[in-house]
Protein backbone atom coordinates (compact mmCIF):
# COMPACT_ATOMS: atom_id res chain seq x y z
CA UNK A 1 0.00 0.00 0.00
CA UNK A 2 1.67 3.24 -0.94
CA UNK A 3 -1.01 5.42 0.65
CA UNK A 4 0.65 6.15 4.24
CA UNK A 5 -2.14 8.36 5.59
CA UNK A 6 -5.75 7.51 4.77
CA UNK A 7 -8.02 10.07 6.31
CA UNK A 8 -11.61 9.89 5.10
CA UNK A 9 -14.52 11.71 6.68
CA UNK A 10 -12.90 12.95 9.64
CA UNK A 11 -15.03 14.29 12.24
CA UNK A 12 -14.66 15.92 15.92
CA UNK A 13 -17.32 17.29 18.26
CA UNK A 14 -16.63 18.59 21.68
CA UNK A 15 -19.97 19.03 23.27
CA UNK A 16 -22.27 21.04 20.40
CA UNK A 17 -19.32 22.31 18.90
CA UNK A 18 -17.83 20.48 15.59
CA UNK A 19 -14.03 21.34 15.29
CA UNK A 20 -13.33 18.78 12.17
CA UNK A 21 -16.23 18.43 9.69
CA UNK A 22 -15.71 16.07 7.66
CA UNK A 23 -11.71 16.11 6.37
CA UNK A 24 -10.33 13.93 3.53
CA UNK A 25 -6.84 13.89 2.58
CA UNK A 26 -4.07 11.24 1.78
CA UNK A 27 -0.19 10.80 1.94
CA UNK A 28 2.20 8.45 -0.22
CA UNK A 29 5.57 7.48 0.61
CA UNK A 30 8.16 10.05 0.84
CA UNK A 31 5.61 13.43 0.70
CA UNK A 32 5.61 16.38 2.35
CA UNK A 33 2.81 17.47 3.13
CA UNK A 34 2.39 20.93 5.08
CA UNK A 35 -0.69 21.63 6.87
CA UNK A 36 -1.90 25.66 7.01
CA UNK A 37 -4.61 27.52 8.44
CA UNK A 38 -5.63 30.31 10.87
CA UNK A 39 -5.54 29.76 14.57
CA UNK A 40 -8.37 27.12 15.14
CA UNK A 41 -9.25 25.75 12.33
CA UNK A 42 -8.43 22.28 13.59
CA UNK A 43 -5.01 21.37 12.71
CA UNK A 44 -3.58 20.29 15.69
CA UNK A 45 -6.77 18.14 16.51
CA UNK A 46 -6.25 17.03 13.00
CA UNK A 47 -2.55 16.01 13.94
CA UNK A 48 -3.24 14.26 17.77
CA UNK A 49 -5.90 11.89 16.22
CA UNK A 50 -3.74 10.81 13.61
CA UNK A 51 -0.72 10.49 16.38
CA UNK A 52 -2.78 8.48 18.21
CA UNK A 53 -3.34 10.77 20.89
CA UNK A 54 -7.26 11.80 20.64
CA UNK A 55 -10.33 9.96 19.87
CA UNK A 56 -12.44 11.02 16.83
CA UNK A 57 -16.18 11.29 16.81
CA UNK A 58 -16.45 9.71 13.23
CA UNK A 59 -14.70 8.93 9.93
CA UNK A 60 -11.91 6.46 8.93
CA UNK A 61 -8.17 6.89 9.26
CA UNK A 62 -5.21 4.58 8.66
CA UNK A 63 -2.37 5.33 9.07
CA UNK A 64 0.67 3.24 8.27
CA UNK A 65 -2.14 0.45 7.67
CA UNK A 66 -3.42 0.78 11.34
CA UNK A 67 -6.06 2.78 12.96
CA UNK A 68 -4.23 5.03 15.09
CA UNK A 69 -6.75 4.76 17.99
CA UNK A 70 -5.50 1.50 18.73
CA UNK A 71 -1.45 1.48 17.70
CA UNK A 72 0.53 -0.92 19.84
CA UNK A 73 3.90 -0.16 20.51
CA UNK A 74 5.55 -1.38 17.22
CA UNK A 75 3.66 1.17 15.23
CA UNK A 76 4.32 3.52 17.44
CA UNK A 77 8.51 2.82 16.71
CA UNK A 78 7.58 3.89 12.90
CA UNK A 79 5.92 7.44 13.43
CA UNK A 80 8.23 10.08 15.42
CA UNK A 81 6.87 13.45 16.86
CA UNK A 82 8.11 17.10 17.12
CA UNK A 83 6.16 19.08 19.44
CA UNK A 84 6.52 22.67 19.81
CA UNK A 85 9.34 22.67 22.41
CA UNK A 86 10.40 20.09 25.17
CA UNK A 87 10.92 21.00 28.82
CA UNK A 88 13.07 18.45 30.63
CA UNK A 89 15.98 16.05 29.65
CA UNK A 90 18.02 19.60 30.95
CA UNK A 91 20.98 17.22 32.52
CA UNK A 92 21.24 14.90 29.94
CA UNK A 93 24.29 15.31 27.40
CA UNK A 94 23.06 15.69 24.03
CA UNK A 95 24.93 12.51 22.59
CA UNK A 96 24.25 10.79 25.78
CA UNK A 97 20.52 11.29 25.27
CA UNK A 98 19.91 10.19 21.73
CA UNK A 99 21.59 7.49 22.38
CA UNK A 100 19.53 6.26 25.38
CA UNK A 101 16.36 7.69 23.56
CA UNK A 102 17.57 5.43 20.67
CA UNK A 103 18.01 2.41 22.92
CA UNK A 104 14.02 1.84 22.91
CA UNK A 105 13.69 1.97 19.04
CA UNK A 106 16.27 -1.36 18.32
CA UNK A 107 13.26 -3.89 18.92
CA UNK A 108 11.44 -2.46 16.29
CA UNK A 109 13.71 -3.41 13.69
CA UNK A 110 13.07 -4.66 10.33
CA UNK A 111 14.80 -5.95 6.98
CA UNK A 112 14.10 -2.84 5.52
CA UNK A 113 14.67 0.06 8.70
CA UNK A 114 17.33 -0.48 11.07
CA UNK A 115 16.49 1.16 14.05
CA UNK A 116 18.08 3.33 15.83
CA UNK A 117 19.08 6.23 13.32
CA UNK A 118 23.19 6.11 14.40
CA UNK A 119 23.78 8.66 16.61
CA UNK A 120 26.67 10.45 15.40
CA UNK A 121 25.13 10.54 11.99
CA UNK A 122 22.17 11.92 13.14
CA UNK A 123 24.14 14.50 15.29
CA UNK A 124 25.53 15.63 11.40
CA UNK A 125 22.26 15.65 10.01
CA UNK A 126 20.62 18.17 11.93
CA UNK A 127 23.88 20.19 12.97
CA UNK A 128 24.80 19.32 16.58
CA UNK A 129 28.17 17.32 16.13
CA UNK A 130 30.07 20.36 17.54
CA UNK A 131 27.84 20.32 20.92
CA UNK A 132 27.60 16.53 21.55
CA UNK A 133 28.74 16.51 24.79
CA UNK A 134 27.24 19.63 25.85
CA UNK A 135 24.43 19.61 28.66
CA UNK A 136 20.71 20.35 26.97
CA UNK A 137 20.34 23.12 29.77
CA UNK A 138 23.42 25.11 28.32
CA UNK A 139 21.95 25.20 24.53
CA UNK A 140 20.64 27.73 22.54
CA UNK A 141 17.30 28.53 21.53
CA UNK A 142 18.07 27.47 18.09
CA UNK A 143 20.46 24.41 19.19
CA UNK A 144 17.71 23.18 21.59
CA UNK A 145 15.20 23.42 18.80
CA UNK A 146 17.62 21.42 16.97
CA UNK A 147 17.88 18.69 19.62
CA UNK A 148 13.81 18.41 19.61
CA UNK A 149 14.37 17.46 16.03
CA UNK A 150 16.81 14.76 16.46
CA UNK A 151 14.99 13.02 19.48
CA UNK A 152 11.75 13.38 17.12
CA UNK A 153 13.26 11.10 14.12
CA UNK A 154 16.22 8.98 16.45
CA UNK A 155 13.91 6.03 15.48
CA UNK A 156 14.09 6.89 11.65
CA UNK A 157 10.20 7.14 11.39
CA UNK A 158 8.66 6.33 8.57
CA UNK A 159 6.00 9.33 9.44
CA UNK A 160 6.97 12.40 11.36
CA UNK A 161 4.83 14.98 12.32
CA UNK A 162 6.33 18.09 12.53
CA UNK A 163 4.07 20.63 14.63
CA UNK A 164 5.78 24.36 13.96
CA UNK A 165 9.14 22.92 13.79
CA UNK A 166 11.73 25.90 13.00
CA UNK A 167 9.95 27.94 15.55
CA UNK A 168 12.47 29.92 16.79
CA UNK A 169 15.39 28.59 14.73
CA UNK A 170 17.80 31.95 13.22
CA UNK A 171 17.74 31.79 9.47
CA UNK A 172 20.84 29.46 9.17
CA UNK A 173 19.12 26.38 11.37
CA UNK A 174 15.84 26.96 9.15
CA UNK A 175 18.06 26.17 5.81
CA UNK A 176 19.78 23.39 7.71
CA UNK A 177 16.78 21.54 9.31
CA UNK A 178 14.95 22.17 5.51
CA UNK A 179 17.73 20.35 4.81
CA UNK A 180 16.92 17.53 6.97
CA UNK A 181 13.14 17.30 5.69
CA UNK A 182 14.24 16.96 1.98
CA UNK A 183 16.93 13.85 3.27
CA UNK A 184 14.09 12.72 5.17
CA UNK A 185 12.16 12.43 2.18
CA UNK A 186 14.20 12.40 -0.37
CA UNK A 187 16.94 9.38 0.84
CA UNK A 188 14.97 7.76 3.84
CA UNK A 189 11.32 7.83 2.05
CA UNK A 190 10.27 9.34 5.03
CA UNK A 191 6.67 10.75 4.85
CA UNK A 192 6.47 14.18 6.86
CA UNK A 193 3.11 16.00 8.10
CA UNK A 194 3.85 19.42 9.42
CA UNK A 195 2.24 22.22 10.47
CA UNK A 196 3.56 25.84 10.04
CA UNK A 197 2.16 29.78 10.09
CA UNK A 198 5.72 30.08 7.65
CA UNK A 199 4.06 30.76 4.07
CA UNK A 200 7.47 30.85 2.50
CA UNK A 201 8.48 27.26 4.16
CA UNK A 202 5.47 25.91 3.22
CA UNK A 203 6.44 26.91 -0.40
CA UNK A 204 9.98 25.52 0.07
CA UNK A 205 9.08 22.14 1.62
CA UNK A 206 6.02 20.97 0.77
CA UNK A 207 4.83 18.55 -2.18
CA UNK A 208 1.65 19.17 -1.25
CA UNK A 209 -0.23 22.03 0.72
CA UNK A 210 -3.54 21.49 2.87
CA UNK A 211 -5.41 24.28 3.49
CA UNK A 212 -7.85 24.01 6.96
CA UNK A 213 -10.12 26.41 7.59
CA UNK A 214 -13.56 26.52 9.83
CA UNK A 215 -12.96 22.39 10.11
CA UNK A 216 -12.92 21.28 6.51
CA UNK A 217 -10.28 21.09 3.78
CA UNK A 218 -10.53 24.00 1.52
CA UNK A 219 -7.48 23.47 -0.59
CA UNK A 220 -5.02 20.92 -1.40
CA UNK A 221 -1.81 20.99 -3.78
CA UNK A 222 1.13 22.30 -4.78
CA UNK A 223 1.99 25.73 -4.21
CA UNK A 224 2.00 26.64 -7.64
CA UNK A 225 -0.95 24.74 -8.37
CA UNK A 226 -3.43 26.75 -6.27
CA UNK A 227 -1.36 29.73 -7.33
CA UNK A 228 -2.91 28.69 -11.03
CA UNK A 229 -6.29 27.46 -9.87
CA UNK A 230 -6.86 30.04 -7.86
CA UNK A 231 -6.48 32.72 -10.22
CA UNK A 232 -5.56 32.76 -13.58
CA UNK A 233 -4.45 36.03 -14.14
CA UNK A 234 -0.44 37.10 -13.68
CA UNK A 235 0.37 40.47 -12.94
CA UNK A 236 3.21 41.92 -15.57
CA UNK A 237 5.19 45.17 -14.54
CA UNK A 238 7.75 47.16 -16.72
CA UNK A 239 9.59 50.31 -17.59
CA UNK A 240 9.40 52.32 -20.97
CA UNK A 241 10.74 55.64 -21.38
CA UNK A 242 11.31 56.40 -17.25
CA UNK A 243 7.54 54.87 -16.50
CA UNK A 244 6.08 52.61 -15.06
CA UNK A 245 3.83 49.88 -15.83
CA UNK A 246 1.31 47.56 -14.51
CA UNK A 247 -1.10 45.30 -16.42
CA UNK A 248 -3.05 42.22 -15.41
CA UNK A 249 -2.71 39.72 -18.14
CA UNK A 250 -4.97 36.21 -18.77
CA UNK A 251 -1.98 35.30 -20.97
CA UNK A 252 0.82 36.64 -19.91
CA UNK A 253 2.80 35.67 -22.28
CA UNK A 254 1.09 36.49 -25.33
CA UNK A 255 0.80 39.93 -23.48
CA UNK A 256 4.51 40.43 -23.25
CA UNK A 257 4.90 38.78 -26.75
CA UNK A 258 3.08 41.96 -27.92
CA UNK A 259 4.32 44.15 -25.56
CA UNK A 260 7.61 43.66 -27.33
CA UNK A 261 6.20 43.62 -30.78
CA UNK A 262 4.84 47.16 -30.20
CA UNK A 263 8.10 49.02 -28.22
CA UNK A 264 10.68 46.60 -28.70
CA UNK A 265 14.22 47.07 -26.52
CA UNK A 266 12.56 50.28 -25.23
CA UNK A 267 10.70 48.06 -22.64
CA UNK A 268 12.79 47.57 -19.78
CA UNK A 269 12.52 45.86 -16.16
CA UNK A 270 10.03 43.61 -16.95
CA UNK A 271 8.46 41.42 -14.26
CA UNK A 272 6.01 38.38 -14.47
CA UNK A 273 4.14 37.92 -11.39
CA UNK A 274 1.78 35.45 -10.35
CA UNK A 275 -0.49 34.82 -7.45
CA UNK A 276 1.63 33.68 -4.35
CA UNK A 277 0.69 31.26 -2.20
CA UNK A 278 0.12 34.41 0.30
CA UNK A 279 -1.84 35.47 -1.50
CA UNK A 280 -4.23 32.41 -2.63
CA UNK A 281 -4.06 31.55 1.21
CA UNK A 282 -5.76 34.93 2.28
CA UNK A 283 -8.11 34.78 -0.72
CA UNK A 284 -9.33 31.33 0.42
CA UNK A 285 -9.28 31.65 3.90
CA UNK A 286 -11.26 34.68 3.71
CA UNK A 287 -13.99 33.45 1.69
CA UNK A 288 -14.29 30.73 3.74
CA UNK A 289 -15.00 32.75 6.61
CA UNK A 290 -17.40 35.02 4.65
CA UNK A 291 -19.59 31.13 4.10
CA UNK A 292 -18.51 31.28 0.11
CA UNK A 293 -18.58 27.48 -0.65
CA UNK A 294 -15.63 26.29 -2.32
CA UNK A 295 -13.17 23.40 -2.27
CA UNK A 296 -9.62 24.43 -4.41
CA UNK A 297 -8.00 20.80 -5.32
CA UNK A 298 -5.57 21.13 -7.58
CA UNK A 299 -4.13 17.77 -9.15
CA UNK A 300 -1.30 17.59 -11.43
CA UNK A 301 -1.32 16.23 -14.86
Amino acid sequence: MDDVLDVRDLRMRYGKTDVLNGVSFAARRGEVLVLLGPNGAGKTTTIEILEGFRMRSAGEVSVLGADPAHGGEAWRARTGVVLQSWRDHAKWQVRELLAHLGRYYAPYSTPSVTRPWDVDDLLEAVGLTPHARQRVRHLSGGQRRRLDVAIGIVGRPELLFLDEPTAGFDPEARRDFHDVVHRLADRERATILLTTHDLDEAERLADRILILSGGTIIADGSADELSRAMSGQSEVRWSRDGQRFVHAADDATAFVRELFRQYGESVEDLEVRRASLEDTYMALVRQAEQGVPRRLAAVAA
